[in-house]
């Protein structure tokens, strides 16, 4: 039977080779991030430029193509308000979707 794990490794084979040792290493790193987290300030600045840009994006979009609209059919109703109230619960949505997806893993 083949060890499910190649930490799991039967001392009486031979030794692990280079690349066994890479890939031990590296299982060794990921486990110990996971258990750990990643609380660096570095690592909280781009979760918070990655929320605000994931915002701000469908915001801005929303503005150009509701004055784009406004300026081309002139109506009653400003598409450009519309448009941005649109484009911040995307944003907002997307935000709320992205943070949930990383805090399951």
């Amino acid at each position: 039977m083949k060890p499910s794990h190649p930490s799991d490794r039967d001392p009486t084979q031979h030794p692990p080779t280079a690349f066994e040792q890479q890939v031990m290493a590296k299982a060794r790193r990921k486990a110990q991030a996971r258990r750990e987290g990643d609380g660096s300030m570095w690592s909280g600045l781009g979760v918070f430029g990655l929320v605000g840009w994931s915002v701000i994006l469908p915001t801005l979009v929303g503005i150009a193509l509701g004055r784009w609209i406004d300026h081309r059919w002139p109506s009653p109703y400003s598409w450009t308000l519309m448009l941005l109230f649109v484009g911040l619960v995307l944003g907002c949505w997307s935000a709320w979707h992205w943070i949930q997806q990383e805090q399951g893993r």
